[in-house]
């Protein structure tokens, strides 16, 4: 092999490093078990242990038990643990087979959860199960003990799916299927086998809705206990009913079955006579089970009879426990469990959170003139103009709208584009290129959301265009009727310039004329984030002769060429290139498709993609980098193509534009205020802090601080001051592709209430990154934005992330790092190779890893072994335990829960709805549309609030103990309501005990240390970043104090927080909001606006 691959070398001297590494990937397989990346050995021995899952074995004397991903055994009467199958691989689940000579259990260590066997002893372990991405859990022994049945999950495009019971051979195979999944989203699992060989028990989820659904009550019916018979197939129903009924165990005699339902709060364990249907309760101090949580490893652990039916041996609390089911006693079974775990060093690195100058990365709408001398494109929200290749990048125009989508015309002398304004909406404009006097040309003179012009390739005077629908960014009015439109424009001495539209279809999207002008070609299935199958159409003119020329699945974009013989698309990020025959039906095309010629020209991924005049060549960006391929060059039977083919071109040209960050000028002094600084604990009574431009000057008791002559002095006496609010996992409204509103309200509505700094781990990457560099160039106003654009998704759909070695994990750092991210968000990967090689990649370029905790607790644990920066959402189970303590707190993986979303319980926001009375609140009406607000908070879930303190609250107990711990915890709003969401969030944490200081904390300091940016913001000290807040009450004595920000300052500009207008040393009053315009009438007291919306789009 080697020396093939040196001979290789030696004929092919343009490889590169990229394809050695790609050979060493081949030829290596990835090893769970050994850490590719620096780590640290930590001892942890404890006597209780989280979500333990146990059996006892056939003789009745030996327990075998998981905590932490380790496997042990011990005598059924207690003592210290033998640890008997450790290691970095994370295994759970042990049952032992009926002879008691073996074990099964669930492993990561040959990539993804498998089922493997070993003796008793931990020697001899084998993988039985060999899924890699249909993975397996929750195995139990078939009675004559040559069969296991286990779960085996399927996932379409929700990433935490459904189950299905299997069953597979104990020597391998590929299994046999026994239940089919009723749809995608709603679990089968925890299978049982009957001692007569006759069943399969297990749990199903029924709740109604069919798909999985946050918030369900487990005080009705989640789930229930089918049987499954192994001779006919017929499946029947065993019980359920209020409270649900999971985790069935079938005793050694065949005559009852265990089970664990919900009794109001408390978790019981019932037994249930399978010959008349009667049940009762024997242990009602059970652990809270998982029933509202996506199990996907079942509802509640493992447990068993011991061998004469006469107890329950089952983990509760932290313990081992034994019911006796006469006396219904309980009784400890005590341990103490040692093991060695390597926990690889999380990934941190310190990020700038205010340079003063930066390169834009999000470009957009690139196009390149028909000579190829000039490049148009969109950056921090207006079009630029750069000469290629050297020239250095200049503003287009001198407009203050905003200016998106321009495309030439064929012969170069025009281009048109679209405009934003937020009060006069938008507009077709038309720039004559012969010379630098000219200026744009208005062509619309209807109120419109304007969208992809282009010219006809025959005549100047015709553009294809979009009208777009409304949204809850720009507005609803003048939408009512989006399509594909024609223009016509006329000119005349005596009018001018006029035009006129004409409606050609109503669907589709980016629409663009065919090489004669006859007819008009158009996308359906959306872009990005759309439907998973793209369709390429053409109708004529008239919107008449509809055709359907290429159809394909997981593509973002699909662009004939301008000669109508070859197409561009885009397919999971990645470019390529296909020949377009005229066939009269539809051609299929993907990135393997051989159906035509296709080739690949962009390895990481590429956006904008446009062809040159003559079609020879096809133009794409990549961050601030500029890509060309001409067809000949990666098609070999093509004139003039190389011996052989190039290597895809990884560098690309830079743009080179270079952008001032936003500052003001000038000092302010806020005077007499009590200051939090959030430096260690120091609170500064009395105080004055000064601000020059951008950053904290000098701060300390008014007798300390001398104010400069020239500094504008507001007297903030008997207020506090405290650092902005930041916010570590904050969806705020990121997913529309489109034009940007000049305000985006989500961004007003935090920092009326005082978050300045936002990072939102899910986002469409283009729009998130363009609108976080318009807010630091100082086109929009906003806090500070940092994202990790796309997930890296793990199930399916058009934006998911193809993760199968360490190349793929790379390209898809690469590609998100070209956008200016320094964090990825490894949402539900399935297999744990995956998780590690992401890892692995970010570490390589610096790049943090937030994974999406998923619901999944033995996922969470394994995340933190394997050194993700935080783990986002809460973890499922709580409370937590020793175990967990010390593992967690050994790491240097923090911690952001989002109450506010709660995993397994009520949302924490429900109780916010329920407790206050959100649709009055006259600050939050100002910079949120009403809809939002009532839609979500006028029509209240009700339940005692005992449910919460059995919900949110309890994580939130939970969260304390890990910070106490040592465990850094941040504040996530979640973008459940922009900026009142983040104080709800403030205020659970001290829900859960931790004081006012220390909830601060979570939502300042730590979090700012968490985005690498804790040396310039986070608490308020000389030299750091001025980004704080004015409250008119103190928060360390009501920790509800918080919600009393009267002004915001975000990187040295101050904002009133009642009418957020600029205040301090400018005067810069905030223009409407679009419900504020078309015939707003602030007379009505409920604020006139009337379309429904939703203001987190998507819950990730």
């Amino acid at each position: 092999m080697k020396n093939s691959i040196l001979f290789a070398l030696v004929l092919l001297i343009c490889l590169t490093s990229y394809s050695q590494d790609k050979e060493e990937t081949k030829k290596d397989k990835w090893d769970v078990n050994t850490p590719e990346l620096p780590f640290k050995n930590v001892s942890i021995t404890t006597n209780e242990g989280s979500w333990i899952s146990l059996d006892v074995s056939p003789d009745g004397n030996q327990i075998v038990f998981d905590m932490l991903g380790d496997i042990y055994t011990m005598p059924i009467t207690g003592g210290t643990a033998t640890l008997i199958r450790g290691g970095h691989a994370f295994e759970v689940q042990p049952r032992y087979s009926p002879d008691g000579k073996h074990i099964s259990f669930t492993s990561d260590a040959g990539g993804g959860d498998n089922i493997w066997v070993m003796n008793t002893d931990g020697s001899e372990a084998e993988q039985i199960t060999k899924e890699d991405f249909r993975l397996v859990n929750n195995a139990v022994w078939s009675v004559d003990g040559n069969y296991i049945f286990c779960r085996k999950h399927f996932t379409s495009t929700r990433s935490l799916g459904a189950g299905e019971i299997w069953m597979y051979h104990k020597s391998g195979g590929k299994g046999i299927q026994l239940t089919k999944k009723k749809n995608d989203q709603q679990d089968v699992g925890e299978p049982w086998a009957s001692p007569d060989g006759k069943y399969v028990y297990y749990s199903e989820d029924v709740y109604p809705g069919g798909e999985f659904q946050y918030n369900k009550d487990p005080n009705s019916q989640i789930y229930v206990i089918n049987r499954y018979n192994l001779e006919d197939g017929e499946i029947e129903r065993v019980t359920g009913g209020p409270g649900g009924a999971i985790r069935p165990v079938i005793s050694h005699k065949g005559d009852v079955m265990a089970f664990v339902k919900r009794v109001r709060e408390k978790t019981v364990l019932y037994l249930h006579d399978l010959k008349t249907g009667k049940e009762w309760p024997v242990y009602d101090q059970l652990s809270k089970d998982q029933q509202e949580a996506w199990a996907i490893f079942g509802p509640y652990t493992g447990f068993n009879f011991t061998p004469d039916d006469t107890a329950i041996i089952i983990w509760v609390q932290g313990k081992i426990k034994k019911i006796d089911l006469n006396s219904l006693k309980a009784s400890d079974i005590p341990f103490e469990a040692t093991a060695e775990h390597k926990i690889i060093n999380a990934l941190k690195f310190k990020n700038d959170a205010a340079p003063e100058t930066f390169a834009p990365k999000a470009i957009r709408n690139a196009v390149t003139s028909p000579d190829g001398k000039t490049l148009i494109f969109n950056a921090a929200g207006y079009l630029w103009k750069k000469s290629l290749p050297n020239g250095t990048p200049a503003r287009l125009t001198t407009g203050k709208d905003l200016e998106y989508e321009p495309a030439f015309s064929k012969d170069g002398k025009y281009l048109v584009y679209v405009t934003w304004n937020d009060e006069h909406m938008g507009a077709l404009h038309r720039l004559d290129l012969s010379s630098n006097k000219n200026r744009p040309i208005k062509l619309t003179n209807e109120k419109a959301i304007y969208r992809e012009p282009n010219f006809s390739p025959i005549n100047n005077n015709l553009i294809v265009f979009r009208e777009e629908d409304g949204n809850q960014h720009q507005g609803y009015v003048h939408t009512k009727e989006p399509g594909i439109y024609l223009l016509e424009i006329s000119e005349s001495r005596k009018s001018g310039i006029t035009s006129s539209k004409k409606l050609v279809v109503k669907e589709g999207i980016f629409p663009s004329f065919n090489k004669d002008a006859s007819r008009i070609y158009y996308q359906t299935g959306g872009y990005l984030l759309g439907n998973i199958t793209k369709t390429l159409k053409s109708v004529n003119l008239q919107g008449k002769e509809e055709r359907e020329i290429v159809k394909s699945k997981y593509a973002q974009r699909i662009i004939p060429s301008p000669d109508d013989n070859w197409l561009a698309f885009t397919n999971l990020y990645k470019v390529y290139i296909a020949a377009l025959p005229k066939t009269g039906n539809t051609i299929e095309l993907d990135g393997k498709a051989t159906n035509v010629p296709v080739a690949q020209v962009a390895r990481d991924a590429g956006i904008n993609l446009h062809w040159s005049s003559n079609s020879d060549k096809l133009n794409w960006t990549l961050g601030d980098a500029y890509f060309n391929a001409a067809i000949n060059q990666r098609f070999s039977f093509m004139e003039g193509a190389p011996d052989s083919i190039p290597a895809m071109d990884t560098v690309g040209l830079k743009i080179n534009l270079s952008l001032p960050t936003d500052k003001p000028k000038g000092t302010i002094a806020l005077k007499g205020a009590r200051i939090i600084t959030m430096n260690n604990d120091e609170v500064i009574e009395n105080g004055t802090i000064i601000i020059n431009n951008n950053k904290i000057t000098n701060l300390g008791s008014n007798d300390e601080v001398t104010i400069p002559a020239d500094a504008k002095v507001l007297d903030v006496s008997g207020k506090t001051i405290m650092p902005g609010l930041v916010d570590a996992h904050a969806h705020l409204s990121h997913f529309r592709f489109g034009l940007s509103a000049q305000k985006h309200w989500p961004y007003y509505a935090n920092l009326a209430y005082g978050v300045t700094t936002t990072h939102d781990p899910s986002a469409n990457t283009e729009v998130v990154f363009s609108q976080s560099e318009m807010v630091k160039a100082g086109t929009m106003v906003g806090p500070r934005i940092f994202s990790t654009g796309v997930i890296l998704y793990g199930a399916d759909g058009d934006f998911k992330a193809t993760v199968n070695n360490l190349e793929d994990a790379r390209s898809a750092i690469l590609r998100t790092k070209a956008f200016g991210a320094f964090s990825v968000k490894s949402y539900n990967q399935p297999r744990r190779d995956q998780r590690q090689q992401i890892i692995k990649a970010a570490h390589e370029k610096q790049i943090e890893v937030v994974p999406e905790g998923g619901s999944t607790f033995f996922h969470n644990m394994s995340m933190i072994l394997d050194g993700h920066t935080g783990i986002e959402h809460n973890i499922p189970v709580a409370p937590i335990y020793d175990d967990v303590l010390k593992l967690w707190s050994a790491s240097e993986t923090a911690y952001t829960p989002t109450l506010i979303v709660n995993y397994g319980g009520l949302n924490g926001e429900y109780f916010w709805y329920q407790t206050t009375n959100v649709w009055e609140n006259e600050k939050l009406l100002k910079y949120t549309p009403r809809s939002v607000i009532d839609a979500r908070s006028r029509h209240r879930t009700m339940a005692p609030i005992k449910e919460y303190e059995n919900g949110h609250i309890l994580v939130a107990n939970a969260t304390k103990k890990l910070a106490d711990a040592g465990v850094k915890i941040n504040l996530g709003a979640h973008g459940q309501l922009q900026g009142l969401g983040a104080h709800w969030e403030l205020w659970m944490l001290a829900q859960g005990g931790m004081s006012n200081m220390e909830a601060l904390k979570a939502a300042t300091i730590n979090g700012a240390s968490y985005l690498g940016m804790g040396d310039q913001l986070g608490s308020l000290e000389q030299g750091k970043l001025a980004d704080l807040i004015v409250l008119d009450k103190n928060p360390l004595e009501d920790i509800q104090n918080s919600n009393s920000v009267i002004y915001t300052m975000i990187n040295g500009r101050l904002y009133d927080t009642e009418t957020m207008n600029e205040v301090g040393n400018y005067d810069n009053p905030r223009s409407p909001f679009y419900w504020e315009m078309s015939d707003y009438a602030p007379a009505f007291d409920w604020h006139g606006e009337t379309h429904t919306g939703c203001s987190c789009e998507v819950g990730h």
